[in-house]
Order: C-alpha cells, then sequence, then structure tokens
C-alpha cells in the first residue's frame, strides 16, 4: 500500500506503513525540494541519513541509531529524543532535537548547526571538526573528546572529562563542569568570545546573557610530546 501522501506544504510519510528503506530512498531523489513529514518513527535507527538537498524534514517521534547523520543541506528537526549519533558526521544544515540525545552526538561533525533542548548524553561533541553544537541541558562525560575545530555550547552542566585531548574547538559552559579533561583549561571570555556566543545561542532560538558563560579550551601543550606532560597522555 501507498502511504504516501501530499498536501500544498508538506509531503507525509507513516513508517508504520512505509518502509524505512523505502522513505530513505525518497529523500535521495535528484533534485529534492519541499517541505517532508515523517511520522511513527517508534526508535527507528537511521532516519534521515545521507540527505543532501535543501529540504526540510521533520520527524514526529523518538528515533534510534544515527538519525540525520552524515547530513547535508538538508533542516531536520526530530521532535523526541534521539538515539547514539544524531547528527553524526554532518556537513552542513541543521539537526534539532527537541527531546533528549544519547551518546555521541554530532561525533566528527564537519559543519552545520546541531540543537538538543534537552540533556545530551556522553561523549558529546566527540572528535567534533567544525560544527556548532547546542545543548539546553547538561552533557555526560567526555564531552569535546579530541574534539578539533567547531564550538560546542551547553546550557546547563558538564560531566567529567570535559575537553580531554581538545584541540582547537571553542567550549561555552553555564553551568557546572564535573572536572575537566587532559589539556583543557578555562579561558578568559573577550569580546569576540561573547559575540561569539550570542550568535550560537540566538541561532539555536535562546537568549541567555553570554557573560555568565565560562569558555574553555586548550592549554596546546600536548600538542607536540614533552616528556614533562608525559602523565598527562
Amino acid at each position: 500500500m501507498d502511504t504516501l501522501t501530499s498536501t500544498t506544504t508538506s509531503t507525509t510519510y507513516d513508517l508504520g506503513e512505509t518502509p524505512l528503506r523505502e522513505v530513505n530512498a525518497a529523500l535521495h531523489a535528484p533534485g529534492l525540494s519541499g517541505d517532508f513529514v515523517i511520522t511513527g518513527p517508534a526508535g527507528a535507527h537511521n532516519v534521515a541519513c545521507g540527505l543532501n538537498a535543501p529540504v526540510k524534514v521533520t520527524v514526529a517521534g523518538h528515533v534510534g541509531y544515527y538519525a540525520a547523520g552524515m547530513n547535508q543541506q538538508a533542516e531536520v528537526v526530530i521532535e523526541g529524543n534521539a538515539g547514539t549519533g544524531v547528527a553524526e558526521n554532518m556537513m552542513s544544515g541543521s539537526v534539532v532535537v527537541t527531546g533528549n540525545a544519547s551518546q555521541s552526538a554530532a561525533a566528527t561533525a564537519h559543519g552545520g548547526l546541531l540543537v538538543v533542548h534537552g540533556d545530551a548524553s556522553a561523549r558529546c561533541a566527540i572528535s567534533l571538526k567544525g560544527a556548532d553544537v547546542v545543548v539546553g541541558g547538561n552533557v555526560g562525560h567526555n564531552s569535546a573528546f579530541m574534539a578539533q575545530a567547531g564550538r560546542l555550547v551547553v546550557r546547563g552542566n558538564a560531566g567529567h572529562g570535559l575537553g580531554d585531548s581538545l584541540y582547537e574547538t571553542r567550549i561555552y559552559v553555564r553551568g557546572e563542569v564535573a572536572s575537566l579533561g587532559a589539556d583543557c583549561v578555562a579561558k578568559e571570555m573577550g569580546p569576540e568570545h561573547l559575540e561569539e556566543l550570542t550568535g550560537l545561542l540566538k541561532a539555536a532560538g535562546y537568549d541567555d546573557d553570554p557573560a555568565t558563560y565560562t569558555r574553555y579550551g586548550s592549554a596546546r601543550s600536548l600538542y607536540h610530546f614533552h616528556s614533562d606532560n608525559v602523565s598527562a597522555y
């Protein structure tokens, strides 16, 4: 049965009736445009992965692993919680999760914007390579581990090992940090950082005072091996 329904504003697919493989294939059609709604996800994995078109996709419900992974150009909104690896390896576009995200959100993401309005679990923004990540709540342990470029904003608290082995990613946290990872230190919040943070918060739909945040970055003592720092490796 064809469960595709079209209106003047969007095209809707019901995953309770249409196999995910067919839905993802339709979202990869050449020259794709318009707005799409995916209903009945019921925690399915790999929803809306590999998109590469300037479309908007709204997922009405909770999703499993790797939702919106490898996203390019598309605007994806997940109306619920997301499992491991949401927006993994994202290149551009945006992904918004209205609920919570499991571990490794935005892992290795090169570009674009991920917004998690709830909490994000362990290893959020791990190995980040240029994307922006804004978390409305808390993040778990080892977030921004080996993060190389991009920005991570945490409106709540951060778990242990924040920014361990950090490169050039900038981290902004409004709440408490349980502990910093190796080579991650608090840094001065200058005018450029206040301006940058204001823009990131605005893009995510928040209007916090940026002066209430602390910036963290790399101490750069691990860039090159030195015997004096051997205990930190």
